[in-house]
């Protein structure tokens, strides 16, 4: 039974229903049966632990935020820049922004790691894959960012996402000019936005 993955999509999508509806303290194997509508042990036998399940949700939070094909062919036409990549960026932001409870539901289990060390490794394989990921994307895209400038950037977007999702800081910008000075500074290029101030462009 366990091998089924259309079964494991439809318990991690009713997990992360109830994980936004109740928070994670109220996720439980019952719970997510009674939200698939399924029968009582459904979910256990999916998923043993809870930690399993906490994990799961995780891996499919990235699954369901997965960019679409259509749009990344046609970034990928361009010629790599620091412009492309802003373009990235803000596409990123776009698609995590139009799904919030799959981006805060992600932002949650992040914080259940902390009292969860069997999360935190299931999880934070996840999030390491992913940077991975990233890494291999940005250096087969000949993009103009280095392993190291590829963390700070999700650092400084999980930042962004957080503003823009919770409560605020009312910084009197929007998401696009956020998005832009974030890379060109983190880049090393002046930036074009209207926050932006003049500085040398780093050298190569």
């Amino acid at each position: 039974m366990a091998a089924n993955p259309e079964r494991r999509a439809q318990l991690a999508d009713a997990g992360l229903r109830v994980l936004g509806a109740d928070g994670a303290r109220r996720l439980t194997h019952r719970a997510v049966d009674r939200e698939a509508g399924v029968p009582l042990g459904t979910c256990a036998n999916y998923f043993p632990t809870r930690d399993e399940l906490l994990g799961a949700l995780g891996a499919r939070i990235f699954e369901r935020l997965a960019p679409d094909p259509g749009r990344l062919e046609a970034l990928a036409g361009r010629t790599p820049s620091v412009d492309l990549y802003i373009d990235y960026m803000r596409y990123l932001v776009e698609r995590t922004t139009a799904q919030p409870d799959l981006t805060v539901a992600l932002m949650e289990l992040r914080l259940e790691s902390r009292r969860s060390p069997g999360l935190a490794e299931v999880l934070g394989a996840t999030l390491s894959r992913n940077y991975r990921l990233d890494v291999e994307f940005n250096d087969a895209a000949q993009l103009p960012a280095t392993a190291l400038e590829v963390a700070l950037l999700h650092y400084a977007i999980d930042g962004l996402l957080l503003d823009l999702l919770t409560t605020s800081i009312g910084a009197d910008a929007t998401p696009d000019e956020l998005v832009t000075e974030l890379v060109t500074r983190l880049l090393g290029r002046a930036g074009t936005g209207p926050l932006s101030s003049p500085r040398e462009p780093r050298a190569e």
